[in-house]
């Protein structure tokens, strides 16, 4: 079983900060509903913590509250390209120091997170709009590598 112990603090920080940096992806990839989007990454969270003992570097992961990434970017999408980077760099250090089965539910807390996200605020009457099902996408690829 792995934990934060095994990882340099700077990989810690990109692991710790990838599940946020997709959810903050889906906040920006739509107008409107930025309130319950935000809160709904918190929320990622908290359920994640109610599953505790599944996974110890999970477990590590939402013990506190999301990392985020307060980089500042000058378009949304040089945010885009920054983040799918910043998840296939966590995904890979995820995969080479921990068992496969961390690292499958590593990539699928990140997915997860994005998706609850997503899911947060109904635009145009749609539950996801096009722009964030396309980021959901583009996620789930960068995950699978």
């Amino acid at each position: 079983m792995s934990g934060k112990a095994d990882f340099s603090a700077e990989e810690w920080e990109t692991i710790a900060e990838a599940p946020g940096a997709a959810g903050m992806m889906l906040v920006t990839a739509s107008k409107g509903g930025m309130f319950r989007e935000t809160l709904a990454l918190a929320k990622a969270y908290t359920e994640a913590r109610q599953k505790h003992g599944q996974s110890p570097l999970l477990d590590e992961l939402v013990s506190s509250k999301p990392k985020l990434d307060h980089t500042r970017y000058h378009s949304p999408d040089e945010l885009r390209q920054a983040t799918l980077a910043h998840v296939r760099d966590a995904v890979a250090l995820v995969q080479a120091k921990a068992t496969p089965a961390e690292a499958s539910e590593y990539g699928q807390f990140i997915v997860a997170v994005a998706d609850r996200v997503a899911h947060a605020h109904r635009e145009d009457g749609a539950e996801v709009s096009p722009a964030e099902r396309s980021a959901l996408d583009e996620i789930a690829a960068a995950v699978a590598g």
